[in-house]
């Protein structure tokens, strides 16, 4: 049957590729049909073949991943949030070096076998080239955004997958990295590509602008656009200059709007291109460019523009604060307030810190903000997620490795995220799923302070240690998966995090990540909407919420936001269940109980169980007795 199929894709290449009238198939497409030429002329590919992917050996995907560093942990919460944006289920988001090779892969890990049949390995080579007609590959060679549905693929082995893919290029206009949606549903249209298409360019135009910004954090930014609203948007020209006012680098849009060539401008003195002097535009600088004001092109076109950078004034001596600054994530929440105050104060002992929490509700982030706010604030912040990075490549990861120890290393070898945190702090996410056998060095590691990289030798290293999860690490231990000696020794402080639904600082968490979101931009949410957005019960907590927020400021028309902009599963949320008709007093006594008992302990099923003394299937039964359903249980 496999073979019969393949017989009739290659046919159906070999006619379109020899100049035969295709019809309405698949290559009657010209970026396809050139593609198809490609592989058959430039590469000798056989469409029939069904040859395993080319994978790259172990080292060199850890010198590929160590070089696009940065991009991976831009493009991290990127993938995520693209993932849980198209509900999950049935798609792979990926992200690929400019050679085609994929460095990271976020999927539901129940789907990972489907994705991996399929060739969507790390470290696969999906070049035209190697792979021939399909998203990444093409997308490299035509330098754009596309889809390639089913049996568009060049190989036969490939058209059970959709791929929708998008450029990311770097400061210089280079090609820097492929972000990719691949389906292997058989309902997946081409129409329904349409939404996913429009999704992976924006995520990937949010990797490219947070590249140029990161890339160029100690240059002068001027960012602009035609409507003062939209600067601040991902559709604003970037320009980075040096402190003698040449310009270093532009993004695409800065030349589309300026109408010049990037050769033309590279080098040149920024006030050769606007109507006025380098003084006077550095001192329009702030250090964080909220306020856009009218800046005209040297022929006469009038743009909005802010300048970021530090204004050209002797900053007051800081005075020393008596007691650490609070960070936005707290806002509001006094709970949460009391916790980061516990949780700063420990991590200046060297206390361990586990961070609990669902999963989107900030853990990172109040890790980083009690790293900010600690002595080590100047050191480093190493963050390594535990459950994204494959298990053969987390000691390496971790550990690093001399050069020359294993197949394919690197000659200088590797310092793992230990060393790079040395003097600072080592973030674990999701330590839940780090591999056995790994906890018992990490244990070692934070007895001795000794960090023995892979083939080389001891060495010491000051760091201090917070970790995170959305497990129950005790029934892990339990289970036999995870040390009970290295969840005490993790465990000093343990910070239970609210889930979104559970912050009493609901409304003001919305406008501070709606300002950050906008960059100080007017963004009106009329009220309709914003009570949808407060009413709606974020499964995936704050990661959603800034996902949905993002999405909403970008399309927003004329600054405006109304409840027909939002997602339909924010605007019409399922109804809540009823409670069952003529239910007696104290039935209705006992669903009370029940319903304290799970927010006091955030939802989490198996320690409600235990403060009720029921077994966790009677407690699932009177919930669905009493038509109680969470809108995300925190059962594991």
């Amino acid at each position: 049957m496999h073979n019969d199929h393949f017989s009739r894709h290659a046919q159906q290449v070999l006619t379109v590729t020899r100049g035969q009238d295709p019809g309405h198939g698949p290559g009657s497409d010209p970026s396809i049909a050139r593609s198809w030429l490609r592989c058959l002329e430039d590469y000798h590919l056989d469409p029939a073949l069904t040859m395993a992917p080319t994978v790259l050996e172990h080292g060199r995907l850890l010198e590929s991943r160590e070089r696009m560093q940065q991009v991976l942990h831009i493009a991290g919460s990127e993938m995520n949030n693209l993932h849980q944006q198209l509900s999950g289920a049935g798609h792979a988001v990926l992200l690929t070096d400019a050679r085609g090779v994929i460095l990271n892969c976020v999927t539901a890990p129940a789907e990972r076998q489907v994705f991996e049949r399929a060739g969507l390995w790390l470290g696969a080579d999906w070049s035209e080239a190697c792979e021939g007609t399909n998203g990444i590959g093409t997308c490299l060679v035509e330098r754009q955004s596309l889809t390639i549905h089913r049996d568009e693929h060049f190989r036969g082995r490939h058209t059970g997958l959709t791929c929708s893919a998008s450029p990311v290029f770097d400061p210089y206009g280079e090609l820097l990295a492929v972000l990719d949606v691949s389906s292997a549903r058989e309902a997946v249209s081409r129409q329904s590509q349409f939404h996913t298409m429009a999704l992976v360019n924006l995520s990937a135009k949010m990797i490219e602008s947070c590249y140029f910004l990161r890339h160029f954090e100690k240059h002068w930014l001027l960012r602009f656009h035609l409507q003062a609203e939209s600067v601040g948007l991902f559709s604003e020209g970037l320009l980075a200059f040096d402190g003698e006012g040449r310009i270093c680098a532009l993004n695409q849009s800065a030349l589309n709007l300026l109408g010049q060539a990037r050769g033309g401008l590279l080098g040149q003195p920024v006030e050769a291109f606007f109507e006025c002097s380098l003084d006077q535009l550095l001192g329009r600088a702030s250090a964080n460019a909220t306020a856009s004001w009218p800046l005209r092109t040297r022929d006469g076109r009038k743009l909005f523009a802010a300048l970021r950078g530090q204004p050209l004034s002797v900053p007051a001596p800081m005075a020393k604060p008596e007691a650490p600054r609070l960070p936005g994530i707290c806002l509001g929440d006094a709970a949460l307030q009391s916790d980061f105050r516990k949780a700063l104060k420990v991590f200046e002992r060297d206390v361990p810190l586990l961070i609990r929490g669902e999963t989107g509700c900030g853990k990172e982030a109040f890790a980083k903000a009690v790293h900010q706010a600690s002595l080590r604030t100047s050191k480093p912040f190493v963050a390594l997620n535990c459950a994204a990075i494959p298990e053969n490549l987390i000691e390496s990861e971790l550990f690093g490795y001399r050069g020359g120890s294993f197949t394919g290393a690197l000659k200088e070898g590797m310092r793992g995220k230990l060393q790079q945190a040395d003097g600072g702090t080592l973030f674990l996410d999701e330590i839940g799923d780090m591999p056995f056998a790994l906890q018992t060095r990490l244990l070692r590691v934070l007895e001795d302070r000794i960090v023995v990289p892979i083939g080389g030798a001891a060495q010491a290293v000051d760091v201090r240690i917070i970790s995170a999860t959305h497990r129950d690490l005790i029934e892990r231990v339990r289970a036999g998966s995870f040390r009970e000696d290295l969840y005490y020794r993790l465990n000093g402080l343990e910070v239970a995090l609210p889930a979104l639904r559970d912050r009493t600082d609901k409304a003001q968490l919305l406008d501070f990540i709606l300002g950050q979101e906008s960059e100080g931009q007017p963004v009106n949410l009329d009220m309709a909407a914003r009570e949808a957005l407060l009413a709606y019960a974020w499964p995936g907590n704050v990661r959603q919420l800034r996902m949905v927020l993002r999405t909403l400021v970008a399309l927003a028309e004329n600054g405006r936001v109304v409840e027909a902009d939002l997602p339909v599963n924010v605007r019409l949320p399922s109804p809540a269940p009823c409670m069952p008709a003529n239910t007696s007093p104290l039935e209705e006594a006992e669903r009370k109980t029940l319903l304290s008992a799970l927010e006091q302990h955030r939802w989490h099923i198996t320690r409600t169980a235990e403060q009720l003394a029921v077994s966790r299937n009677t407690l699932y039964r009177k919930l669905r007795k009493y038509g109680v359903v969470a809108s995300k249980r925190n059962d594991e």
